[in-house]
């Protein structure tokens, strides 16, 4: 991983993906070889998901329980983009990334000397089905209309040595059919792959791998390396998936790159897209 400076930790926490009915991926991706699990409900955001884990990475399938209680929210900037893409706009897919600190308050401060409108750190909760409650602190940036959307920063109450614990006590690991299958990376498609890249490599303290060109996009991409999951960024050049979905969405994380999986295709599953290797 090359990072350039050491003085803030960032790891991939996880993608979340809008859908109007969360419980529905449960079935639409165990028949692919992906295990979704019940998450639980943010009784104070309107909201509830399912979670399909990868160690400490993860995919959220986010839906809207009660709307009007989504609707009372203007800081919390996951769930503004929750009303606006799925309520409003009836947008399903990937939506937006969490990255992970242990350092949210001191990040907020740095965010805001940079120049960022920031919201947070604000608090956060999960009641699970067996009535556990999770805890966590969220901190958002400011997007710009018509871009790709800024990753926003999470710190759970737990370390990471318990939550992983957790997940293994539970059994909420290695149940993909695929028994040590990998989230390799989240794919964003851009229109300026190298404006975009300098935002979030400076952003993030990362400095990008070198640009490849993907033959199954037509894209020209680039990676930032996070621990626990990668950034592939990409630019269509011709018609292919990535053209298809910025014509279509814009500027949005569109693809869910597995790794070490036993199989080996590349397929649209919840408007969103995902390459099995």
């Amino acid at each position: 991983m090359n990072r350039k400076d050491e003085n803030m930790n960032f790891s991939f926490d996880h993608l979340v993906w809008f859908n109007h009915n969360p419980e529905n991926a449960i079935h639409s991706l165990s028949g692919q070889g992906i295990h979704v699990v019940q998450g639980g409900r943010h009784e104070s955001w309107g909201t509830y998901n399912t979670l399909s884990y990868f160690g400490l990475s993860y995919i959220e399938f986010l839906g809207i329980e009660k709307i009007e209680i989504a609707e009372q929210h203007k800081e919390n900037r996951l769930i503004t983009q929750i009303v606006q893409q799925l309520n409003k706009e009836n947008r399903e897919g990937p939506a937006k990334i969490a990255i992970r600190t242990n350092q949210i308050n001191e990040l907020a401060i740095k965010l805001k000397q940079d120049g960022f409108t920031v919201y947070g750190p604000l608090p956060g909760q999960r009641v699970t089905a067996a009535g556990e409650v999770i805890g966590w602190s969220l901190l958002f940036i400011e997007d710009h209309p018509n871009q790709l959307s800024l990753p926003f920063f999470i710190q759970w109450e737990k370390s990471d040595k318990q939550r992983l614990a957790a997940f293994e006590e539970q059994g909420m690991l290695g149940r993909h059919s695929g028994t040590n299958s990998q989230f390799k990376s989240v794919g964003f498609v851009v229109r300026d792959l190298d404006e975009t890249i300098r935002t979030w490599g400076k952003l993030l303290n990362l400095t990008p791998c070198k640009e490849f060109w993907d033959e199954a996009l037509h894209a020209r991409c680039q990676t930032l390396e996070l621990p626990g999951t990668d950034l592939m960024f990409c630019t269509p050049l011709g018609e292919g998936t990535t053209e298809k979905v910025l014509h279509e969405r814009g500027e949005t994380p569109f693809l869910v790159n597995l790794s070490e999986t036993n199989q080996s295709k590349f397929i649209e599953i919840m408007n969103g897209y995902w390459r099995f290797r």
